[in-house]
């Protein structure tokens, strides 16, 4: 190899590592990412804490949109994903993110319900007296 083309390849290199370290984040994008995340953990512990919905089930779907915003934001912050890197191939990845989090949380918040509306709730008067023996 020449040296005019060991040059080259030393440009080519460089470009080539400063394209792919020029997507991580600096302090301010990592400082910005902390705050937006705490910021968006605060919000739905004060909602459950303080009881702001009446509708428990308003509250559940508002605190699920503060989860999923909050995933977004680790994925742009943290985990630099933006549709130039990698050839838009990380916007692919969160769009598949975000498809598996709905299934999720949506089955979830499903199997609770499910699960709410079809237990057995007995008052004392309503159980026999062997049920009442067998509670501790």
């Amino acid at each position: 190899m020449t040296a005019h083309a060991e040059s080259e390849h030393a440009a080519d290199y460089q470009d080539a590592h400063d394209e792919a370290s020029s997507h991580h984040g600096s302090f301010k994008d990592y400082l910005i990412g902390f705050v937006l995340a705490a910021v968006l953990t605060a919000i739905p512990f004060w909602i459950v804490i303080y009881d702001v919905f009446r509708n428990p089930k308003v509250g559940a779907v508002v605190i699920l949109i503060f989860a999923f915003v909050q995933i977004v934001v680790h994925m742009v912050y943290f985990l630099h994903m933006n549709s130039k890197s990698e050839g838009g191939w990380t916007v692919l990845a969160l769009i598949f993110t975000s498809v598996l989090v709905v299934i999720t949380l949506t089955g979830s918040l499903w199997v609770m319900d499910h699960l709410d509306s079809n237990m057995m709730t007995m008052s004392p008067a309503q159980m026999s007296p062997e049920h009442m023996r067998s509670m501790p």
